[in-house]
């Protein structure tokens, strides 16, 4: 069985306020996006990654990267299309149970490390899995007026990160289903639990971080530049 990584690098970045996609953003002196492609390309276990780009996408070009393993197609006006999308690109070479890895473009921090044990952790499982981890502070649920009305158990909570992990033909069967019943779909697991199944979680630290606002950006600089905080 074949491992297929599928990257979703679509997205315009409105909450970044920045008139360059956030993948495309410099952190450590190269794109987000490099970080996150030259991360996957370092496990030999991953046949091919394919880049889901914007159909307007004026930078990829100007980036001049190749490899043999690397490719790119368009993707959609949401993640979880652009996942679709790249599935489909896949049909002719993946099979049923082939993996899928689903990684966030602007997750530029994962460790080489947190992707092979969520490889060899997942292996034997029929469903799949994703990184996560624990949540550490205290969680208030609030009202509209941002009074605090519960405090959850945070014992039960986990932020959900990624790669995520899952068979070809059980993705593709989620996703269509998100689709077809405009499910909100935030991430590869939500599509699988609306199968009513259960994805494995596997464990890592709380340092994946997703570039999403300018403050996130510093972060990722912090991180990246330490390179002992990326395990890798």
């Amino acid at each position: 069985m074949n491992i297929w990584a599928i990257l979703p690098a679509a997205g315009i970045g409105r909450r970044m306020g920045s008139s360059t996609p956030k993948q495309y953003l410099e952190v450590c002196g190269k794109p987000v996006l490099l970080h996150s492609i030259n991360r996957l390309l370092e496990i030999s276990a991953i046949e091919h990654v394919l880049v889901m780009l914007n159909a307007e996408d004026k930078h990829w070009e100007k980036l001049g990267y190749t490899d043999d393993r690397l490719s790119t197609a368009n993707g959609g006006d949401q993640r979880f299309i652009s996942v679709l999308n790249g599935l489909k690109e896949l049909s002719d070479r993946a099979q049923e149970q082939d993996w899928i890895l689903v990684h966030d473009a602007v997750r530029p921090c994962v460790s080489r490390v947190d992707i092979e044990n969520l490889i060899e952790k997942l292996q034997q499982n029929k469903v799949g899995g994703l990184l996560a981890a624990p949540i550490n502070n205290t969680v208030k649920q609030v009202n509209s007026g941002k009074l605090v009305t519960n405090t959850v158990n945070r014992g039960v909570l986990w932020s959900a990160l990624t790669p995520q992990m899952f068979r070809y033909g059980l993705l593709l069967k989620a996703l269509e289903k998100a689709l077809g019943e405009n499910l909100e779909i935030t991430d590869e697991a939500t599509a699988i639990e609306a199968l009513g199944l259960q994805p494995k979680v596997i464990p890592t630290e709380n340092l994946n971080i997703k570039v999403t606002t300018q403050t996130d950006l510093k972060m990722a600089e912090f991180v990246l530049s330490n390179g002992a905080l990326v395990r890798e």
